[in-house]
């Protein structure tokens, strides 16, 4: 079974959707046949690599609310990730660009490193408080799945990987993916947004069983903006 994922690392329901598939695999029989892709998509292409304005800030100027409320927006985003064991810091978090991650990203692909170097970037950006713009933090994070350092800065400073980038963003377009994270089965079937566990093992059953699973929406993000 193959299962395509898109996602953006500053996506916080795309780190809990990847985190709960993972839960639903890990209760899946036949999870050793499943095989994961993560694709590239940029909530928001035109975000600045550096922002004065912390996320909070960032947030109330977005959905034109307080920044009371979007910090206590961000809050109940923090619970639902502690509730799987992902300890999000939105307090430190370094709002960014994603481009050159996603670049790096397609680089480990061609290594079969990009599921756990996703991992990494994710941790990066919403627990470590990292800058996963900056290209010495993408490479040490390369060096650490076993890629190596001095061949990751070369990719980033060059403009190697930029068409894979758009590519995967291409053919989210055709599939009329506008918010993340999303779940294609197969080729066939479609999951939206961080859904249960529950939802994506009874999902993983019906597909091997070639049953249809609706097309559902829950926790996800999209133009820039997660649900709040």
């Amino acid at each position: 079974m193959k299962i395509e994922v898109w996602s953006d690392f500053v996506c916080p329901f795309c780190y809990m959707g990847k985190r709960r598939l993972e839960i639903a695999l890990n209760e899946f029989e036949y999870k050793t046949d499943v095989e994961i892709s993560f694709k590239s998509f940029e909530l928001d292409p035109s975000a600045k690599k550096e922002y004065s304005e912390n996320i909070h800030e960032l947030i109330a100027k977005k959905y034109k609310i307080s920044v009371e409320q979007a910090k206590a927006s961000n809050d109940q985003i923090v619970l639902q990730a502690e509730a799987i064991g992902l300890n999000y810091n939105f307090n430190k978090l370094i709002p960014t660009n994603t481009f050159d991650a996603h670049r790096l990203s397609q680089y480990a692909k061609t290594k079969g490193k990009m599921n756990e170097l996703s991992e990494k970037i994710f941790k990066a950006y919403f627990v470590d408080s990292l800058n996963i713009s900056d290209y010495k933090v993408l490479a040490d994070l390369a060096e650490e799945v076993g890629i190596s350092r001095d061949e990751s800065l070369r990719i980033l400073e060059s403009n190697q990987y930029n068409e894979e980038v758009r590519e995967d963003e291409k053919n989210a377009s055709k599939l009329g993916i506008d918010a993340v994270p999303y779940f294609v089965f197969d080729d066939k079937y479609a999951v939206s947004g961080a859904q249960p566990a529950e939802v994506f093992l009874e999902a993983l059953y019906k597909i091997d069983k070639e049953g249809k699973v609706n097309d559902s929406s829950s926790g996800s993000c999209s133009g820039g903006k997660c649900d709040i």
